[in-house]
This record gives C-alpha cells, structure tokens and sequence, in this order.
C-alpha cells in the first residue's frame, strides 16, 4: 500500500496515515478515534485518503478487532478483493467501502457481520454479489438500517424477505443489474427514507398506493420497466425532495396531487407515455430546482398559458423537449433568472426569440432547436 494522490477522486483529499507518528498516542492520529472508557481503537475513517495499492487478510487493519466503524471511501484499492479477514471485525457496525475500486465478489464473511447497521460498497463497478447472493446477504445482516450496494452485479430478483428490514432507512441498488418484479411492500417500509433502483432495465413493477405519514424522501426508478399510472396517493409523500420516474413505461394522467408535494426539488417524469394536462397545481412546486417533462404525449399547449412555471423561481433547470408546446416563448419564462439549463427543442414553437432572454444570466445551455422560430437572431444572447 501507498500514498498516491491520484488515488481519491476529492479535490481536498490527503493522506491522513502520513501524519501518523509511532511516538504519539494513536488516538490522537488523523482519522482515529477511541473508546473513552477502554480506550480501544473503535473508529477509522480513512475516506479520501490517498491510498493505492492492493489489501489482504494479512494488513494490520484486520487486527483491530474492537472497531465499530470503518470507512475506505474513495480511495483506490487497485482491483484488489475484500479479504476474507473483515469477518475479524466483527464489532462492526458501520462498514463503508465506497468508490474503493474493490473487485470481485463479496465474501462470504461479510454475512458474519451480525451487527452491520451499514453497509456501503457503492460504486465499485467490478464486484458482484452472487455466491452468497442478495438473499443470503438479508438473511443474516437483519438489522441493516444502509444498505447501498450500487453498480454491484447482482443478477437476481429482490427477494421479497427485503421486506422484514423494518429498520431500513437507505436501500440503493441502482445498476445492479436486477431482474424480475420489484416487491410492493418495500415501499411500505415504516422507515425508509430513500430508495434507489434506478439504471435496472430489466426490473419491472409498479407504484403502489402510498399512505399518508410516509417518510420517504427520495425515490428513484428511472431507467427500469416500471409501468402503470402514477396513482393519485403519490401526493401523501409530503416528505419527498427527489422524485425519478424518467425512461420508464408510465402513462395516463399526472395526478394533481403532486402538486402537494411542496418540498420536492427534482422532478424527472422524462421519457415516458404520459398524457393529458399538465397540472396547474405544479405551480405550487415553489422549492423546484429540476423540472424535465420532455418526451411525453401531452396534450398540444400554447406555450403562454403554463404561466404558473413562473411560480417555481428557483429552477436552475428546465426540459420540455418534444412536449407539443406551441405559439411563442412567452415573458413570463423571462423571470426565471436562476435558469443554467433551458430545453425547449423539438417542439412547434415560432415568433422570435426574446430580447429578454439577456435576463436569464445564469444560463450555461441553452437549446431551442428543431422548432419553427422567426425573426432576426438576438443580440441579447451574445450578453450570456
């Protein structure tokens, strides 16, 4: 193991063990904290720090066996597997290899990690989790309230014995190549917060009727074969931020009852068979900072008459490519001035473009192509 610089992705990082000295007490080292009554070891978090180089059951990091918390992130253990020698840990509770370039498959010891809360091998886009599979992973680590095993190959359905964490707070499996139907009950989890299955193609389901007092806060299965209709509960979940549905196979009506969603920031329903009327109930979206409605079948709209956009004055970004938008870009579009991102193409648009669009300050893309704009081009683009 060494120290390479190139091997965290964080701008700020640096190699904490550098600054370890032999002749201090360890407890004082950067990265390490101690049990104040036994004064073990019980912390290291050695995420972004530098470290290039392949680990293995033989590293002195396996002999701390009061630890409790353990972070690698984002550091760069150069396709080396997790050695079978964590299952020394087996204090742990928070274990969190993220972004680590980790290869391989999980080992079997983890599962001997009965008090893992955590579980965090996010982003290390070579390992697989098959022998032992997903399901005996839940089997044994029943009080996992993080469970975020992105871009890991996982290649099964989910099993449905997800279902009994009641304590899940996180679940990510994004890219995990799933398969199958996702449960319904994960969805009633009384505490999960955030669940990501998004980047799963051949992962089908549905959105289920939702309760009020739901806790989630973020929900993404963009990219999967989830289909249906957007059910009109959706506006129970008054604690939501993110909503991702995008590049699925929705359709029907927008319920107006996502207008309740007041916290919401992004709103992605890109790319599905949406139809019909695009809520005025949007308008009361005031926190919206992401809003992409394109590639859908709504119904022809005079561009003038979604003035309510106006009311979400914090967007930075803004797609309705291929949303039968027609007539003019209207002024009310003009007081959107935090706008970085503006997408209007492939719509039916004409008149000239704005000379108020020198308002929109902030923009950094700005596509309008494949309409039937007139008039001469704008000086006023040259001043963005």
């Amino acid at each position: 193991m060494i120290i390479n610089k190139f091997a965290s992705s964080d701008p700020f990082a640096y190699p904490k063990v550098a600054s370890w000295k032999v002749d201090k007490d360890c407890c004082s080292w950067d990265g390490v904290k101690c049990s104040e009554v036994t004064g073990h070891l019980v912390e290291l978090d050695l995420t972004s720090s530098c470290l290039y180089g392949s680990i293995n059951s033989s590293s002195s990091l396996f002999h701390l066996v009061h630890l409790t918390w353990l972070s690698l992130d984002d550091n760069d253990f150069n396709g080396s597997k997790i050695p079978s020698a964590i299952k020394n840990l087996s204090r742990l509770s928070y274990l969190s290899l993220h972004y680590s370039n980790f290869f391989g498959q999980i080992p079997s010891e983890v599962l001997q990690l009965s008090k893992l809360e955590t579980l965090d091998t996010d982003s290390n886009f070579s390992m697989k989790l098959q022998k032992p599979s997903l399901r005996s992973l839940l089997e044994k680590l029943t009080q996992l309230k993080v469970l975020c095993l992105g871009y890991v190959n996982i290649s099964s359905p989910i099993p449905d014995i997800l279902a009994n964490l009641s304590s899940l707070i996180d679940l990510s499996l994004k890219g995990c190549q799933l398969q199958g139907e996702f449960p319904v009950k994960i969805f009633q989890l009384p505490n999960l917060q955030m669940l990501s299955v998004r980047s799963n193609p051949n992962l089908s389901g549905s959105l289920p009727e939702f309760q009020n007092k739901s806790p989630l806060e973020v929900l993404r299965v963009a990219n999967t074969s989830f289909s249906g209709e957007i059910p009109y509960s959706i506006g129970n979940l008054n604690s939501l931020l993110i909503l991702e549905i995008s590049s699925c196979k929705f359709y029907g009506l927008i319920p107006p009852s996502l207008g309740n969603l007041t916290k919401l920031t992004y709103l992605y329903l890109n790319d599905n068979k949406l139809s019909g009327e695009l809520p005025t109930a949007f308008g009361n979206l005031s926190s919206l900072e992401q809003l992409d409605l394109s590639m859908n079948d709504f119904s022809s709209y005079d561009f003038r008459s979604l003035s309510w956009m106006a009311k979400c004055g914090k967007l930075t970004f803004l797609s309705l490519v291929k949303t039968n938008l027609h007539g003019e870009i209207p002024s009310w579009l003009m007081s959107l001035n935090t706008l970085a991102q503006l997408n209007l193409s492939e719509n039916e648009l004409n008149g000239p473009i704005p000379s108020q669009i020198r308002n929109l300050t902030q923009l950094n893309l700005l596509a309008l192509n494949s309409n039937q704009l007139q008039g001469p081009f704008p000086s006023a683009l040259y001043h963005l």
